[in-house]
């Protein structure tokens, strides 16, 4: 069964708004799957497209789920912007040349999981830089990064499991 990335992409972003909005756990911890969402767009997907799909996605996570505008737009639109780098990066330019997506099955867990780390890193800090501005403590700051981090992560690597292509045809 082929997968219709367009509907996996809007019901994911869904997802999000409801993640959002109904599981906030702690201030330490802010649940997210944008990053892997953005990352997992295919690789036929210029950089520029990618950019008003990353700014757009936020947008509507903004509008109808944080309350904060412009946050997550601010903070994933440097994740769309470094997409196509860490790909050639961590899986090799072959994977723009022949047209590939990347996948667990093909590149290995420790790779995909690397580009996850990365993506969701880059993310969380500008959302928190954006976000606290610097206002509160370091250290607040640094655990809020290490829990939301290892968090999202965990929570993005099924994501990116069911948005990458299934290699076993």
């Amino acid at each position: 069964m082929k997968k219709n990335f367009t509907a996996l992409y809007i019901l994911l972003v869904v997802a999000q708004m409801l993640l959002t909005n109904y599981f906030h756990l702690t201030p330490y911890i802010m649940l997210t799957i944008l990053p892997v969402i953005v990352l997992c767009i295919p690789t036929r997907v210029s950089t520029t497209a990618c950019l008003f799909i990353a700014f757009a996605t936020g947008l509507a996570v903004d509008l109808f789920a944080e309350g904060t505008l412009g946050l997550n737009t601010l903070a994933l639109t440097p994740v769309a912007f470094a997409r196509r780098g860490l790909c050639n990066a961590v899986f090799g330019p072959e994977l723009k040349t022949r047209g590939e997506e990347f996948s667990f099955r093909k590149y290995g867990p420790v790779k995909v999981i690397f580009a996850i780390t990365v993506v969701h890193a880059l993310f969380l800090l500008v959302y928190i830089a954006a976000d606290i501005a610097f206002a509160r403590p370091l250290l607040f700051c640094l655990e809020r990064f290490g829990a939301s981090l290892l968090a999202g992560v965990l929570l993005s690597i099924p994501v990116a499991d069911i948005l990458t292509p299934d290699d076993r045809r």
